[in-house]
């Protein structure tokens, strides 16, 4: 019960706020208020909700060392799609025709933030974060990541590609920063940083949903499996393997800083041992 309480409090309050924010994604300047309240209110609701209903301090959230989390997963998260696209266009495959649109890039902002924190607060703060409880960080790494690119299927110019490019390279990364942290700020900058270098800067499509007006005016062509075709370059085989190179560097990082949490089953083997011992 605790569960479905905490799953629909952070779920109507970003279903909400996503509303909000699409009904006034004409004007730039409404769409950065309203991505920003999406943001401020879905944090304040899923510590207020998680706190009473698990009776804990919601350390996943907590605000010091906020900011610089926050940084370090922007700079990441620009940095690794900055990687993917000067692939394409080494390829001839991405181009740029000239400026687009500054204020559009200024409502991105908003849209991004928003759909970041929600999208961090349902997927690794409940899904992964409780799953993981029971079968541990690799599985719990898996069936995140599976449902997270599932969910992705539901958008304008969905392909299955697009979603399972998305499960490992997103899914996947996403969930290992969050457990090599335990905090979800890092994951939150990353998921906005790749998500408004892909919209916001180089004027690409996110996940498939459709036509973006970012700084830059740039087109991609040629093959669906180096460009992503109409899903985006998430669907690029370029952003699986950068995607998948993170998500075992921070993999690593977590089980060197013993995050790495074992199947239930194990733990109780584990503990038995050292009890013989």
């Amino acid at each position: 019960m605790k569960l479905v309480w905490q799953i629909l409090a952070v779920v109507a309050v970003g279903a909400i706020g996503s509303q909000l924010t699409l009904a006034v994604q004409d004007n730039p300047w409404l769409c950065l208020l309203g991505g920003g309240l999406t943001a401020v209110a879905s944090i304040l609701v899923y510590r207020w909700v998680v706190g009473r209903t698990e009776r804990r301090q919601v350390t996943e959230l907590a605000p010091e060392g906020a900011p610089g989390a926050l940084m370090r997963g922007l700079v990441i998260g620009v940095a690794m799609f900055t990687c993917v696209i000067v692939n394409i266009w080494f390829l001839g495959d991405y181009e740029v025709h000239g400026y687009d649109s500054v204020t559009g890039a200024i409502g991105l902002v908003g849209f991004m933030a928003g759909a970041a924190v929600t999208e961090e607060l349902m997927f690794r703060g409940l899904l992964f974060r409780l799953v993981e409880r029971g079968l541990g960080t690799y599985l719990a790494l898996v069936l995140s990541g599976v449902v997270f690119g599932a969910s992705h299927l539901f958008n304008k110019d969905a392909t299955v590609l697009g979603a399972v490019a998305i499960a490992i390279e997103a899914g996947g990364m996403l969930a290992a920063a969050y457990a090599a942290t335990r905090s979800l700020w890092l994951p939150i900058g990353l998921h906005f940083g790749w998500n408004f270098a892909e919209s916001g800067i180089f004027g690409t499509m996110v996940s498939g949903n459709g036509e973006v007006h970012g700084l830059l005016d740039a087109s991609t062509s040629g093959p669906e499996l180096l460009t992503g075709g109409e899903f985006g370059p998430e669907a690029s085989v370029y952003s699986i393997v950068f995607g998948a190179l993170a998500t075992l560097a921070f993999l690593v990082v977590a089980r060197r800083r013993g995050r790495i949490v074992p199947r239930r089953r194990a733990q109780r083997a584990e503990a038995l041992a050292t009890l013989a011992r």
